[in-house]
């Protein structure tokens, strides 16, 4: 997410939508959310899993251990909002609903989640992957980016955090339902990698159709058979079996006891995992400075905006490396486990 988040604002000049780079850089953004959001599900069903498992969990002990983490991911999203607001150069309004505040949605349905079955959020995923068409012009699909993070009232903010904002609950949940499912088949890898070879199925399909209707594969908004803003179904079925695919090459054995692939050669990453929500705010700061620079001055050469994106994004490797190393109790994480302690 930080790749596709720097390309933003710090586009290169004279590129196109259909340039081969910038379809790739697409490419890494669209898949950069489903798995976080995915992961974050994941992540939050194991442990109410876990917790309902060995302690008898009463209202209160869901309350106390779910309400530090509603309310830290909401004043994070407020926090990144201010950090990018849009009369600095940024993309967002300060009180604008984003995929923090989905997170948080996903934090209050947990208790729900983890007692129900699979069959059944696998049938809420499929409501979740037909809400678009159900929604209709009601999601936003003409829209602009800055009508999608604007709201002049309480029912148009409530309506970007439910069906039409920019991460809104319908149907991005759909990611949620997905990490729940991921959990509970850890020990069954077969029936994932069935569900990815039908993923990968339906997801030459959309090709298919592409081609046939002589209309763009995927773009960000428009007119297209993948689209971000707002997500279709296709969008969600793709960007979902891509998720599962990359969970489950990068697993490796580890389900079945064994090691994860290339073993420990990836445990350089482990800091940066450790880190992911600190990481998120701490970089829309860097990109709000960036942001505020760039106001109002010509758009970078190709080499340099590139080069810029690229650093920026892999800085943060070494960055976590060190936090961990000389500071691992300074995080918003650290804060959130002391406060639901």
């Amino acid at each position: 997410m930080v790749e596709v988040h720097t390309a933003a604002i710090v586009p290169p000049r004279g590129m196109s939508v259909g340039d081969p780079a910038a379809f790739v850089a697409a490419a890494f953004g669209g898949m950069a959310a489903p798995m976080f959001v995915m992961i974050s599900g994941w992540g939050l069903h194991m442990s109410a899993t876990r917790r309902a498992a060995q302690d008898r969990m009463e209202t209160s002990d869901w309350i106390g251990w779910l309400m530090p983490r509603v309310i830290l991911l909401t004043l994070c999203q407020l926090l990144v909002n201010v950090l990018l607001n849009v009369e600095r150069g940024g993309r967002f309004e300060w009180h604008t609903p984003g995929v923090l505040t989905l997170l948080a949605i996903a934090a209050l349905l947990t208790p729900l989640l983890v007692r129900l079955s699979m069959q059944v959020r696998a049938i809420m995923m499929l409501l979740m992957i037909a809400s678009p068409l159900i929604l209709g012009d009601a999601a936003g699909s003409d829209w602009t980016w800055f009508e999608r993070v604007d709201s002049k009232d309480s029912f148009e903010w409530i309506s970007r955090l439910l069906w039409n904002g920019t991460y809104p609950a319908l149907p991005w949940l759909f990611f949620v339902l997905l990490g729940t499912l991921v959990y509970d088949l850890t020990e069954n890898p077969d029936t994932r990698e069935r569900q990815i070879a039908m993923g990968l199925a339906a997801t030459t399909c959309t090709i298919v159709i592409a081609v046939m209707e002589d209309i763009p594969w995927a773009l960000t908004e428009g007119d297209a058979v993948l689209t971000f803003f707002p997500a279709s179904p296709a969008f969600l079925v793709v960007s979902g079996t891509f998720a599962l695919l990359a969970h489950r090459i990068l697993e490796g054995s580890e389900g079945n006891g064994g090691a994860p692939w290339k073993g420990d050669s990836l445990s350089f990453l482990e800091p940066l995992g450790k880190i992911t929500l600190t990481v998120y705010v701490a970089h829309f700061a860097v990109l709000g400075v960036v942001a505020s620079i760039m106001q109002g001055e010509p758009r970078l050469g190709l080499f340099l905006a590139f080069t810029i994106t690229i650093i920026h994004t892999l800085v943060w490797i070494p960055l976590a490396i060190l936090h961990q190393r000389y500071c691992p109790k300074l995080s918003l994480e650290e804060m959130l486990r002391t406060v639901s302690n």
